[in-house]
């Protein structure tokens, strides 16, 4: 089991954010030194950017809904689908906070080799960030259960929007976004729900829900990722599903040192060889910054 180091800067402000240690800084930047980093993100690493997470200290408590509910239960997928139809637009206009900016400047710095992401805002993707594995899919894609093709969030928004005119402006102010998306709102009996237009199966977002397994390929490359590194660094998970801490344990089984940078506690913090308590994009930008100017 590696020496794990523990460092805390305290509780991240959104808006005025302090700035990460230069100690913790350079702890991490010797731990990487010159080698090749594998990033694995989570919903932490969005909240900056006004996407809250489901786990982080300051969060209330979640139930995300499951596969089983979603394709078992018509009335758990029409409250899914009301609340998506107004949660989707606020994701989709989110923007990359400076931790997502940070890794996508150390990637053309040469330093991060890719991202492996929790998360399904695409928020790596508009950083500029060029090798991403969105493991658990993206909110901006559709498909139907039946003869799987698939199409835009927007091209269903559409369609949606036809046959509830006026739902989504009715339902939007004041309300809370969670991670995958879900507005909450209570009152969903009258929203209508659309099929697939090619045969008329069930729609479900292209989001891998809890209780689903994520594509073999996905996990494949997630783990060639990992392999083809020199170091792992986790940004923002609390590593609580097995989908993200398998690669902790993988890198820590093969002899790759791991870097946690997490407000709270994770699963993997036995597994890593260093762990910073502190908010993403101040530590992440810092690691920027000293990539710069070293």
């Amino acid at each position: 089991m590696p020496s794990v180091g523990y460092a805390s800067a305290g509780p991240e402000v959104t808006g005025a954010r302090a700035p990460a240690p230069e100690s913790d800084v350079g702890r991490l930047a010797d731990l990487i030194g010159g080698r090749r980093v594998a990033v694995l993100t989570g919903a932490g690493l969005s909240t900056d950017s006004g996407i809250p997470d489901y786990r982080g200290p300051d969060s209330p408590p979640r139930n995300p809904m499951t596969y089983q509910q979603f394709v078992g239960d018509p009335v758990f997928r029409q409250r899914y689908w009301a609340r998506n139809h107004v949660g989707w637009r606020r994701m989709d206009a989110a923007r990359p906070n400076p931790g997502h900016r940070a890794l996508a400047r150390l990637e053309r710095a040469g330093v991060v080799s890719g991202v492996i992401t929790q998360n399904v805002d695409l928020l790596h993707t508009k950083a500029g960030s060029r090798t991403v594995i969105d493991l658990h899919g993206t909110y901006a894609r559709v498909r139907c259960l039946a003869c799987e093709s698939r199409i835009s969030r927007m091209t269903l928004a559409d369609r949606l929007e036809v046959a509830n005119p006026g739902f989504a402006e009715a339902a939007a102010d004041g309300l809370e976004v969670a991670p995958d998306a879900d507005a909450v709102i209570a009152d969903t009996a009258s929203f209508r729900m659309v099929d697939c237009h090619h045969c008329g199966g069930m729609l479900k977002p292209d989001i891998v829900y809890f209780g689903e397994n994520v594509p073999k390929d996905r996990v494949a490359a997630a783990y060639a990722l990992v392999e083809a590194a020199d170091v792992l660094l986790v940004a923002g998970s609390s590593l609580t599903v097995m989908s993200g801490l398998r690669f902790v344990r993988h890198a820590a089984k093969t002899g790759r040192p791991v870097a946690i940078v997490n407000r709270g506690h994770t699963r993997g913090h036995d597994l890593a060889d260093l762990v910073l308590d502190t908010g993403c994009s101040p530590a992440l930008t810092a690691l920027a910054e000293h990539y710069d100017t070293a």
